[in-house]
């Protein structure tokens, strides 16, 4: 199984925003960030999730995917697979094509500072802009 923990950035709402990425695969550890442009801090929730379902999918094809995020918006509205959000709802869509390769795919709420490797991963790709 394969821990994945996610984050989104932004400074200001919209603003420059960016995603982290931290993943663990038994003994290795893998660090990715993404800048994404100018977003919504919740849109890049979605995209650090749908970046990080790209990243296994190359690296860790057929594996079970276990993700953590902070984002309880982002969490819900997987498990619940619904959103009224006409913003989210190509996320949500990304989401669940690109999890359907994945023989196992689940998300779960963690608190913030469990999160701190892909925050802090987040914050260097929003740097780079």
């Amino acid at each position: 199984m394969i821990e994945v923990y996610t984050d989104g950035s932004s400074i200001g709402n919209p603003g420059p925003s960016a995603a982290g990425i931290y993943i663990k695969a038994g003994e290795d550890k893998y660090e990715y960030s993404f800048p994404l442009g100018v977003l919504s801090n919740h849109e890049a929730e979605f995209l650090a999730v749908i970046k990080a379902l790209e990243v296994c999918k190359e690296k860790f094809p057929n594996e079970i995917l276990s993700f953590r995020s902070d984002s309880r918006l982002v969490v819900d509205t997987i498990e619940k697979d619904f959103t009224k959000n006409q913003t989210f709802l190509p996320l949500l869509e990304k989401i669940r094509e690109r999890s359907s390769s994945f023989p196992y795919f689940f998300i779960k709420w963690i608190p913030e500072k469990s999160n701190g490797n892909a925050d802090k991963l987040a914050r260097k790709a929003i740097r780079i802009l």
